[in-house]
């Protein structure tokens, strides 16, 4: 199954101001709305998008910061073939229409699957 790269999450402890930031320094268009707990802010040139997410107090910022979020149709069928050669996520969640698996990468970065993005 094929992957691609179509969202970065960024986990902010002041969402509204690091979704301006983006928005003002490297062309993201966003309406600054909170929505299922994120701001999204979409590519100026259909680049990968953002979504900006609160950080919890827990989280040591710079060094969690960042999680990549891959665009899947199917996140049951891909952390299964992600099983099978070695790559083991966590608990698959579903929420508001679409699902996602987090799994660390081997420098202990966050990356998730996400359907989001197929969602109807």
């Amino acid at each position: 199954m094929e992957a691609s790269l179509g969202t970065i999450i960024i986990y902010a402890r002041d969402m509204k101001r690091s979704a301006d930031f983006y928005a003002e320094h490297f062309g993201f268009v966003t309406t600054g709305e909170v929505r299922e707990g994120l701001i999204e802010l979409k590519a100026p040139n259909a680049g990968a998008g953002i979504l900006i997410h609160q950080a919890a107090k827990s989280v040591k910022l710079g060094q969690v910061g960042v999680k990549l979020s891959f665009h899947v149709r199917d996140v049951e069928v891909f952390v299964a073939e992600a099983a099978a050669r070695g790559l083991k996520f966590g608990t698959i969640h579903t929420a508001n229409g679409y699902a996602f698996a987090n799994v660390k990468d081997p420098d202990k970065n966050s990356v998730s699957v996400s359907s989001r993005a197929h969602r109807v």
